[in-house]
C-alpha cells in the first residue's frame, strides 16, 4: 500500500485530507486474523504518516519526513476490505527541522484510528514518508 486512492485537500503545512480504499483482496488478509480479516495497525499508522508528510511544510531541498515518534496512537475499531479510509491530518507546530501533527482515521463517519501527537524529521538523501 504506497499511493493515496484519492486526495480531497492538501494545504502545505496545515492540513491534508486524503482516502484510501482498502481491497478485500490484500494478501495480509490471508494470514491476518483469517476468519475475521483485518487491516494491521501498521498499516494504518504508516497511510497516517505518508498523509502527514503531505501535509507538512516543504523539505529543504536533498532532505524528506520521517516518522521520529508517535505518541497516544488508538486503534479503537476495525477497517477490513471493502472499507474507505479518510486519514485526516493537521500540523499542530512547526519548527526548523520537525513538524508536530495530530491525525484521525474514519470509516463512514467514525474515527477509527486517532493519534494525538506524531512528530516528524527532516531525513537526509530524501528518504521521507511523504
Amino acid at each position: 500500500m504506497t499511493a493515496f486512492d484519492e486526495v480531497l485537500e492538501v494545504v502545505p503545512g496545515r492540513r491534508a485530507l486524503v482516502v484510501r480504499h482498502v481491497p478485500a483482496t490484500l494478501p495480509v488478509f490471508t494470514s491476518h486474523f483469517p476468519r475475521f480479516p483485518v487491516l494491521p495497525g501498521v498499516l494504518i499508522l504508516d497511510d497516517v504518516v505518508r498523509a502527514a508528510g503531505i501535509a507538512a511544510p516543504p523539505a529543504p531541498a536533498g532532505r524528506g519526513w520521517t516518522l521520529a515518534e508517535a505518541h497516544r496512537v488508538r486503534y479503537r475499531h476495525f477497517a477490513g476490505g471493502g472499507d474507505r479510509l479518510e486519514i485526516s491530518v493537521e500540523v499542530v507546530e512547526t519548527t526548523g527541522s520537525s513538524v508536530t501533527l495530530t491525525a484521525a482515521v474514519r470509516v463512514d463517519g467514525r474515527d477509527i484510528t486517532t493519534v494525538r501527537r506524531l512528530r516528524l524529521e527532516h531525513a537526509p538523501g530524501g528518504e521521507a514518508a511523504a
